[in-house]
């Protein structure tokens, strides 16, 4: 193997593609369609939906409808006194969304009380009244077992929990294991999102030029096995190339987010009371935990041993057709690994040590996303992550061994697609 020929074909393959428009109008906008979505997000959070829906209460006791007028005086209208039969045409005619019979044994009994309704208004609305009404239904009866304040104020309190991060050197830190599981997410949404977006990148590199027999000539000059490796490192340069301008973008968007978003929240602090207000305005609440130069490292080294695998056998489908129309077959096998350990991420992220979180991230073919995900969220112990890594180089030098027997035949290959039992013989052959 010439080392020479494979920088050669890497820089041909890198710089032909980063000066394409594709490349560049995607470098490009998907930062800005990333702050448009993150814009559009906030925006939609903070909009003002809330909407009056009035509730009749029919109150036969007498005493809860005061409280749930003072919980909300807009929704809720007192009706005791409007008949039954009156107050079912106004919620067919829509002249109210509701109404509610509220009577002693909903008091002095489990039996609960139930809405009429139209059947709008959200699962939000339906919610906020059983709050409403569980809470001034509880005061109602502590009132009447002559509960102190004090004891109320205990019944309605709530415990919380801290919680510190001992590390092994014995140093206790603040615990953001909520970030880390966010962080331990993204990162594997991002390895699953450039497994399939490079590598079909390469595949249809590979059709470009067997369709347009420009590899007829490069293949005239350099052995299958450093063109296949080249191509790879090539897109695999400009892969990088591509993520590192995204990362630097995404640190100047979050540099700048934090006093953005202060200001943002800042204006809608007329709609959220003083308490949340005091929360929304510290800026701290905006500050973004500082990531591990270690998980930076392993999410490198993941990416880069799951680009080779998965990119060695996207080049070998890409020989083995003569379109894109025809990779369907052979790009459905090698994608069920990559989904699959997509699912297994969501169970991940609940339990980070559990036996399915820990054999299947040491599957090399799962690994890129899962490993890097556990190292994100837990502490996973180093033979783990060293197995995972070895398993990862062996399956690479089996898949690239596999998919340059397919590419030294299927690149000279014309005039129709190969089935699998054709490519078994390939590999027999190269």
């Amino acid at each position: 193997m010439n080392l020479r020929q494979i920088v050669l074909v890497l820089k041909r393959e890198y710089l032909t593609r980063i000066k394409s428009k594709a490349f560049i109008l995607l470098t490009i906008l998907l930062p800005l369609g990333m702050v448009a979505f993150i814009g559009i997000g906030i925006g939609i959070a903070l909009w003002d939906t809330e909407t009056t829906h009035n509730i009749g209460i029919v109150d036969e006791t007498e005493v809860i409808f005061p409280r749930l007028e003072q919980a909300n005086e807009e929704r809720y209208l007192n009706v005791s006194d409007t008949p039954i039969d009156t107050l079912r045409n106004m919620v067919i005619n829509q002249e109210m969304e509701g109404y509610i019979i509220i009577s002693k044994e909903n008091i002095e009994s489990d039996k609960n009380a139930e809405l009429v309704y139209g059947g709008s208004g959200g699962i939000n609305l339906l919610n906020s009244i059983r709050s409403d009404l569980r809470d001034a239904i509880r005061e109602e009866r502590l009132d009447r077992a002559n509960v102190s304040e004090t004891v109320k104020d205990i019944y309605a309190s709530r415990a919380g929990l801290d919680t510190r991060k001992l590390t092994k050197e014995g140093i206790e830190t603040e615990d953001d294991a909520g970030f880390r599981t966010v962080i331990g997410m993204v990162m594997g949404v991002i390895i699953f999102g450039i497994l399939l977006g490079y590598g079909g990148w390469l595949t249809r590199s590979v059709i470009e030029e067997k369709t347009s027999r420009i590899i007829e000539v490069i293949a005239s000059s350099v052995k299958p096995i450093e063109l296949l490796i080249g191509k790879i490192l090539g897109v695999g340069a400009l892969a990088v190339t591509q993520i590192g301008i995204w990362v630097i973008a995404g640190i100047g968007l979050s540099a700048a987010a934090a006093p953005i978003a202060a200001m943002f929240v800042g204006s809608q602090m007329s709609q959220i009371d003083a308490e949340a207000a005091e929360v929304a305005a510290n800026p701290a609440m905006f500050e973004i935990p500082s990531i591990e130069a270690s998980l930076i490292f392993y999410f490198v080294l993941f990416f880069v041993l799951g680009y080779f695998i998965y990119s060695s056998l996207f080049a070998a489908i890409g020989s083995a057709v003569d379109s894109e129309t025809d990779t369907q077959q052979f790009m459905f096998p090698v994608m069920i690994p990559i989904m699959i350990s997509y699912f297994i991420l969501f169970r991940l992220v609940e339990a980070p040590d559990s036996s399915l979180a820990v054999i299947s991230s040491m599957v090399p073919f799962f690994s890129p996303i899962l490993m890097v995900s556990r190292i994100a969220i837990t502490d996973v112990p180093f033979w783990q992550i060293g197995l995972s890594v070895i398993l990862m180089i062996g399956t690479f030098f089996a898949t690239i061994w596999l998919s340059a027997k397919i590419y030294s035949v299927g690149i000279l290959s014309y005039g129709k697609s190969a089935s699998f039992k054709e490519l078994w013989k390939w590999v027999k052959q190269g």
